[in-house]
């Protein structure tokens, strides 16, 4: 087994999440072999030096540095593509995805379960706000994409290696990593806790970096908003036809409101919903062409600075 904990800014987590890993995956029944890989995304609270610490003292650790911060979906694809398991369990480093699970996932995935992922049934510490648009969120894109993407889920997961190995074919810039395993198939099952709420450090999911994981998982797994740009125009079009027609109309029969000046109102009207809508349709393909112009670029989609092993 592998466990891939993506970390950044968590320096205050690594002793107590170790502890926690190592108890529970040594306790699972026919324990197996493993190995924990911790990526650290670019930290700069010296969350390396504390994983250091614990490479004295622990067996079949691993730090991975990368160069720079990439964020935490290509950090979490670097622990996946770097694992050697059988099994690979992928979970945040805030302790909010509780290591107990991980017997659960092993014992689902000994049943013949490719992939096991973890179903949140409440989340602690948890403001209305953030727990409203997640659930809106999850809702959204299920609708939106022809992949059946499973609600109230995080990237905490046990991965079977065709799985991993599918993943590694899949070489996408913009990553929605519990949307691309969903996207691979074979056979999945949920287990269902209670998020606990961080104990240590700050989120690393204010609301702009919600929107753009948002704006991220939606356009890469779906092309309504492409074609909800092209219905808009339609709608506008025809609205704007029969409006044609009763202003003509209008001025035909010389029936106007009172105090009307002819042709302020309907020329400011017209002026500011097109040009709105032609703004909000530029935006969309603007969000697929940036996408596009990223992926012929080709570069790499992170950089290792080292690897340090127990």
């Amino acid at each position: 087994m592998s466990v891939v904990v993506p970390m950044y800014n968590e320096a205050g987590n690594v002793p107590a999440l170790l502890d926690r890993i190592v108890e529970n995956v040594d306790g699972i029944d026919g324990a197996p072999t493993y190995e924990i890989l911790v990526v650290d995304d670019g930290s700069t609270d010296g969350t390396a030096d504390a994983v250091r610490e614990e490479l004295r003292r622990r067996p079949n650790l691993a730090l991975i540095r990368l160069s720079r911060n990439f964020g935490h979906q290509l950090a979490a694809t670097a622990g996946i593509e770097l694992a050697a398991g059988d099994a690979i369990v992928l979970m945040d480093g805030d302790l909010q995805d509780p290591p107990e699970l991980i017997a659960q996932f092993f014992a689902r995935w000994r049943d013949g379960y490719d992939v096991v992922y973890a179903v949140r049934r409440t989340r602690k510490g948890e403001s209305p706000f953030k727990l409203f648009t997640a659930g809106l969120f999850y809702r959204t894109i299920k609708r939106l994409t022809k992949v059946s993407i499973p609600v109230d889920t995080g990237d905490f997961r046990l991965m079977s290696r065709r799985v991993v190995e599918a993943l590694r074919r899949l070489p996408e810039r913009h990553r929605f990593l519990r949307g691309m395993v969903s996207w691979v198939g074979y056979r999945q099952t949920g287990v269902e806790y209670d998020r606990d709420e961080r104990t240590w450090g700050a989120t690393k999911y204010p609301i702009p970096t919600m929107l753009r994981f948002a704006v991220d998982g939606i356009t890469s797994f779906s092309d309504i908003p492409l074609r909800f740009a092209s219905y808009f125009g339609f709608s506008v079009s025809a609205i704007a036809f029969l409006y044609a027609l009763v202003v003509v109309v209008a001025k035909l029969l010389r029936v106007y409101p009172p105090g009307y000046t002819p042709g302020w109102a309907s020329t400011i009207v017209a002026v500011v919903f097109l040009g709105g809508v032609q703004l909000i349709s530029l935006g969309i393909l603007g969000e697929y062409l940036g996408r596009i112009y990223d992926e012929v670029k080709g570069r790499p989609l992170y950089l290792i600075d080292d690897i340090e092993r127990s």
